[in-house]
């Protein structure tokens, strides 16, 4: 959050090295200024380095002293809710750079080029089971919430025609309560008390997995299940919320689970696709999941794409982007035959999406109409940046009250009976009738109107929030009255803000939308009436910019949103007045606040990498963010040793060394650098009883599927059994390290480890000095600490701490 009553100190530094604090609250820093840690040019080896244990680690406490972050580091005192400057220590990155051992070169040796083409074409078969898999999730939930909502609003608009004439306007109103609180109850246990990560749109955990981070249970088929009935729940049970965001997520878990080729939830492996069992493959499967979930809730395959690269993926290349888009059109093109065919024309194809927004035809604007867009797309900034705080504001509330699963239950049930309330005050109170024939809704509700008109509120609250935004952009003009937009503007709009974070699966990608398309038609309901004249003053067109405004303003997405709503309104000769909105959107809205996605990031203290390094940041040097000291293995260990180790200390990668030649007590370095080897290695190599001693049982027939076979729920150090004899024996881990991992000289910079972590997707990068000794290891946290922070044209760099309390 870039907001300064959550930056508790900003650094700004001149050219003579003098720091200006701009912020500076009561409560206690969480953070300190970069320069209190010490630097490796400092002489004196003890501010560098502990002493080094050369010999088996027998008492965890000595193995906390080598591996304990410093208290710089590792923050131990409680983080107030809310807050945005620490990383939390429950993340873990993803293995995405290949271990390139000597099994892995054996293994194509051995396969040769059959096996290249052999998994070449296992690719593009996943993408295209992904795209047919999406695709029917999708179809379910769209044709489920059109039943279920037929039957919600066909039943109330029986009972509010029928108890206006017997004035018992009460009955209507405590059947929609039921018909809302039923499904939300339903869809917000489940969440609660099944799968909690399941909450929400989906999108930043899926963009924190593409950026590289190992979100807990995201792509869980436990995740899949709730997170499908969950969003039925949540539109069916009229809360101001959309079905877009949470089929990103399922088309990412679909990615994920297909690609893998078995399901540790049912524990049934199918024994195919084993080559696909790695970080590597399985995130770039997850990027063509997540494009085709946005193909299928938009009709956007080249959207789908776009937000794949824009949005999450860190690391792409041209094979990937050409199956990711293959994947989108499969997605688009099943969706097409199956709601075609369940809307009565089978082969007509013409039902693109979910959110089927409508086709606009030709779209006529002027120059002159130009400032008029600039003019919305400021006001789409100011508005989305109030949204975005007014949500930060409400889930600083939840974090810190609404803490308990039958609580969170309950704030659900209360925001659907709220829903329903305004809904209904606002239909009985407000007069708008508008003459049958051209009503924008299924169900028209007469109300007090006279007979042949019917109630245009009541065409905003009874149906789904897709609905109301297609009608809002394509009725003719004066289908609705300017008063009746400004007051549901104002409701929708904190009714949106206090959805979003809900115990609940649903997106905000409608409901944003909707406010939008009412504030932007109010906007050309006014420009047409003053000047009545003029043609190309359409209602549904500022409508159309409208929405693109509030969701630019919310979630500062430029490029794939403006293909997205491009394809999904099929209005390409329009594209210049949405890129000119969603620009102007994102610069106002990045002068006061981030995107909702960013901001709800950061409050779960997810160390994720951004596009760029931090700007004035090539004055410090890897041996200053660097971890140390560092905790090596020699290339052939103790059993023993290993098992203390990973007993003792919770690290995931460890540089593998030929010890110093020194009998000295403390020493400088740490041997010099043979590779690096990760703790889900060394626990597979302990579970199969790898030993040098057993050579002559395992030489043969070891081979790389050992590895893929755990994958990716390695067992714990607890779970391997391991005699007394047993762990006097020794492990070569030449055979098993990656031999040539990625390393950083002592004196780089950090926009260069940046740059590393970021376009590599690197898990851990060894600090080696001028010789190629270890002196320290940096992993993604390191860099990801420090972070940029801008509020009203200001900018500083924050360091930011590290906490195991979240």
């Amino acid at each position: 959050m870039t907001d300064p009553s959550t930056s508790v100190v900003g650094i700004n530094r001149d050219d003579e090295g003098s720091i200006d604090t701009y912020v500076q609250e009561d409560r206690e820093k969480l953070i300190k200024p970069r320069n209190n840690f010490a630097s490796y040019s400092n002489d004196d080896t003890s501010v560098r380095f502990r002493s080094i244990i050369s010999n088996s680690i027998r008492e965890c406490n000595i193995a906390e002293g080598i591996s304990g972050q410093n208290p710089r580091r590792l923050n131990i005192g409680d983080i107030t809710p809310g807050a945005t400057n620490f990383l939390s220590t429950n993340y873990e990155s993803l293995d995405y750079d290949t271990c390139e051992n000597y099994l892995l070169q054996d293994e194509e040796r051995k396969k040769g080029y059959k096996f290249i083409v052999k998994k070449n074409f296992a690719r593009w078969f996943i993408f295209l089971l992904i795209g047919i898999c999406t695709a029917l999730i999708a179809c379910f939930v769209d044709v489920s919430i059109e039943e279920l909502s037929n039957l919600k609003y066909g039943f109330l608009k029986k009972y509010v025609d029928q108890c206006v004439m017997e004035n018992c306007l009460w009955l209507p109103y405590a059947i929609w309560l039921g018909l809302n609180i039923i499904p939300v109850l339903i869809g917000a246990i489940l969440v609660a008390y099944v799968e909690p990560v399941a909450a929400g749109s989906g999108i930043p955990q899926v963009k924190c997995y593409l950026n590289g981070v190992k979100v807990p249970r995201v792509v869980r088929i436990k995740t899949l299940a709730v997170k499908t009935i969950g969003v039925i729940c949540t539109v069916v049970g009229g809360l101001a919320g959309g079905k877009e965001g949470p089929m990103i997520h399922s088309g990412a878990v679909v990615a994920a689970g297909i690609s893998q080729g078995k399901s540790t939830t049912f524990r049934k492996d199918l024994n195919i696709f084993k080559y696909f069992r790695e970080d590597h493959e399985k995130r770039d499967f997850v990027s063509g999941g997540a494009a085709s979930g946005v193909s299928a809730a938009f009709g956007a395959p080249i959207g789908g794409v776009l937000f794949s690269i824009e949005e999450g993926t860190s690391f792409f290349n041209q094979s990937l982007t050409w199956r990711t888009f293959f994947a989108s059109m499969i997605t688009t093109f099943t969706l097409n035959i199956v709601l075609s065919a369940y809307h009565g024309h089978p082969g007509d194809l013409s039902y693109p999406g979910l959110s089927n927004l409508g086709k606009f035809g030709s779209i006529p604007y002027e120059v002159y109409e130009i400032p008029l867009f600039m003019l919305m797309g400021t006001l789409g900034g100011l508005l989305g940046a109030l949204w975005n705080h007014v949500n930060y504001k409400i889930t600083c509330f939840r974090l810190r009250f609404v803490t308990r699963r039958w609580l969170k239950v309950m704030e659900a049930v209360s925001v659907a009976v709220l829903s329903a309330t305004l809904g209904f005050l606002m239909i009985y109170f407000i007069d708008d009738c508008k003459p049958l024939g051209k009503d924008p809704t299924k169900y028209p509700v007469q109300m007090y109107c006279k007979s042949g008109e019917y109630n245009a509120v009541a065409s905003l609250w009874f149906q789904t929030p897709e609905s109301s935004v297609r009608s809002l952009f394509h009725d003719p003009k004066g289908s609705h009255n300017d008063m009746t937009l400004a007051i549901f503007v104002v409701l929708y709009f904190f009714l949106a803000a206090s959805t979003f974070g809900l115990s609940m699966s649903s997106g905000l990608f409608i409901p944003s939308l909707l406010i939008g398309s009412a504030w932007g038609r109010l906007m050309g309901s006014g420009l047409a009436k003053i000047w009545p004249n003029c043609v190309v003053l359409d209602p549904g067109k500022y409508a159309l910019l409208g929405a693109a405004a509030q969701l630019g303003g919310v979630v500062r997405m430029t490029i794939s949103l403006t293909a997205i709503l491009i394809e999904a309104t099929q209005g390409i000769s329009f594209g210049l007045p949405v890129i000119v909105v969603l620009i102007m959107a994102k610069w106002v809205g990045d002068f006061f606040n981030e995107g909702i996605y960013d901001i709800h990031t950061q409050m779960a203290g997810i160390p994720l990498i951004p596009w760029e390094p931090p700007p004035l940041s090539s004055n410090i040097y890897a041996s200053e963010i660097m971890s140390h000291p560092v905790v090596t293995l020699r290339t052939v260990e103790n059993v023993g040793h290993i098992i203390e180790l990973l007993k003792c200390v919770t690290y995931n990668g460890f540089p593998v060394v030929d010890p110093p030649s020194s009998d000295q007590s403390e020493i400088s370095t740490y041997g010099r650098f043979r590779g690096l080897i990760l703790r889900s290695q060394l626990i597979v190599l302990l579970q199969n009883k790898i030993f040098n001693e057993y050579a002559e049982s395992w030489d043969k027939s070891l081979d790389i599927k050992i590895f893929r076979k755990e994958y990716p729920r390695y067992p714990t150090i607890e779970q391997v059994a391991v005699t007394s004899e047993e762990k006097t024996f020794t492990i070569d881990l030449r055979h098993f390290m990656n031999p040539a991992p990625y390393t950083l000289q002592h004196s780089a910079t950090l926009p260069r480890a940046f740059r590393l972590f970021r376009a590599l997707g690197l898990r851990h990068l060894p600090v080696v000095n001028d010789t190629n000794e270890v002196v320290g290891i940096i992993t993604r946290k390191d860099v990801a600490r420090f972070r940029i922070w801008k509020h009203r044209g200001r900018m500083g760099l924050d360091e930011l701490i590290i906490t195991n309390k979240i």
